[in-house]
C-alpha cells in the first residue's frame, strides 16, 4: 500500500504515517511494518525500525540509489535500545529501495542459526 506524501493515507493496517508539516520532523515516517511509500521531490522520510524478538538491532538503513533517496542527518534523533533510526530526503523522481538487516541474538559459545532478517522499503519519488 502506497501513501501519498501530501498527508493522505489509504486503506487500513500498517501504512506509513504522514507527519503534520507544522509540528513533525518528517513529511513521512515509516516502520518495519511498511514496505512501500510514495513521496514528492524535496520531502523528508523518517525510518524507525524496532528490533524483533530474538534479533539484534537493525543495521543502519541504506538507499539503493542515493541520487533518488539520499541519507541525511537527523540532529534530533535519539533512539531507545532496540530502535534504529534513519533520515532520508527524496532528491529527484524515480524509485529506490531502502534496506536493513538484523541478525539473530546468540549466546556466547552456543550454536547460532545462520540467517538474517531483511527489511525492504520501496520508495517512489514523484515531481
Amino acid at each position: 500500500m502506497a501513501v501519498t506524501a501530501c498527508g493522505a493515507s489509504g486503506g487500513t493496517g500498517t501504512n506509513p504515517t504522514p507527519t503534520p508539516p507544522s509540528g513533525g520532523r518528517f513529511d513521512v515516517t515509516v516502520t518495519e511494518a511498511d514496505h512501500s511509500v510514495t513521496m514528492r521531490s524535496g520531502q523528508t522520510l523518517g525510518v524507525v525500525l524496532h528490533a524483533g524478538s530474538g534479533l539484534n538491532d537493525w543495521t543502519h538503513p541504506a538507499s539503493s540509489d542515493p541520487s533518488i533517496v539520499t541519507a541525511t542527518v537527523d540532529p534530533a534523533a535519539a533512539a531507545a535500545r532496540g530502535v534504529t533510526l534513519a533520515a532520508f530526503v527524496a532528491t529527484r523522481p524515480g524509485q529506490a529501495e531502502i534496506s536493513a538487516t538484523a541478525s539473530p541474538k546468540c549466546e556466547a559459545n552456543q550454536p547460532c542459526p545462520a540467517y538474517l532478517a531483511l527489511y525492504s522499503l520501496k520508495v517512489t519519488v514523484t515531481q
